[in-house]
């Protein structure tokens, strides 16, 4: 006769959330520049490198000034080995490693759902290693007070307060899903892990661009008839000299589709530009409407400067 199934008393998987937070905090460590007070940061390698909000650092054009002290008082002077305004990222390397840093396990936030129980490890008002937990609110893009461009985040109820910047969000099985960026009315918005290791992986890397900015906009309903609904991008400012401009696309020109993507916000554009893995030998395919009339258009990628 087989054996029942045996089921987890509440005490066991209280104990085992415990423990997962546990370790999850010998892997977040504080980020102090200057005089700006400290952020939170999370190691994303056992190598020294540390990954943080770019606003943590903001106003230092290196390292000296940045200092990471880990969960037992340990602190160490970086470098800072890449930042960017958009994502909201900076990754800074250790310039001593000791050798017992701990590198934070990453999960794939592709994976996440909404109602997800997910966990905010930072310093929230110099708390050490503090912890909120929440659910996921919603997935996707977020616009600022006004509009204008949208950046993906995941949405979460979690509580974040000053000194949680930068660091982690976690799933239940205590992986990095997110990096805690801003608190949005009552939501709080972490950069989707997924963005982060495709930004991490890009740093001290040639940054392939298009040299336009764009707007997101409603298709027109005549558009149905073509079986495209939903949003564009209409094109708002094209850089002289640029790829776009040398491959002759237009103010007012209307983006729908990227290498057989629909556009539906910026990062979408985004996520299209940095797939590219070669700035100039591999053109990026774009379906576009000018004066009603839908076209395809090959546009070799320039280097460095704005990602769009």
């Amino acid at each position: 006769m087989a054996a029942e199934p045996t089921i987890p008393s509440v005490r066991a998987v209280a104990q085992a959330g415990t423990r997962m937070i546990e370790d999850a905090q010998q892997s977040v460590v504080q980020v102090r520049s200057g005089s700006r007070g400290a952020g939170a940061g999370v190691v994303w390698d056992a190598n020294g490198l540390v990954l943080t909000n770019d606003h943590v650092v903001a106003g230092r054009r290196t390292g000296v000034d940045v200092r990471v002290v880990l969960p037992d008082g340990r602190w160490f002077d970086t470098d800072v080995a890449g930042r960017s305004g958009s994502p909201d990222l900076a990754l800074l390397r250790l310039r001593e490693v000791p050798g017992d840093l701990r590198a934070a396990p990453v999960g794939d936030s592709d994976a996440l759902r909404v109602g997800e129980l997910v966990y905010a490890v930072g310093h929230p008002w110099g708390r050490l290693g503090a912890v909120t937990a929440g659910i996921v609110s919603g997935l996707g893009a977020a616009r600022g007070p006004g509009g204008g461009s949208s950046t993906r985040y995941v949405q979460s109820d979690v509580a974040l307060a000053p000194g949680n910047s930068g660091g982690p969000l976690l799933n239940a099985g205590g992986e990095v899903v997110g990096i805690n960026a801003m608190i949005f009315g009552r939501l709080a918005l972490s950069i989707p892990s997924n963005a982060v290791s495709t930004w991490v992986a890009g740093v001290g890397r040639p940054r392939p661009r298009l040299g336009i900015r764009v707007l997101p906009v409603e298709l027109p309903a005549s558009m149905r008839r073509e079986g495209i609904e939903g949003s564009g991008l209409m094109i708002a400012a094209v850089e002289g000299g640029g790829p776009a401009d040398r491959a002759g696309l237009l103010v007012g020109d209307m983006l729908i589709g990227a290498a057989d993507e629909p556009l539906a916000d910026v990062e979408s554009l985004l996520q299209a530009v940095a797939r590219a893995e070669s700035s100039v030998e591999s053109p990026i395919i774009l379906r576009m409407m000018r004066g009603g009339k839908i076209s395809v258009m090959n546009v070799p990628l320039g280097e460095a400067g704005q990602a769009a």
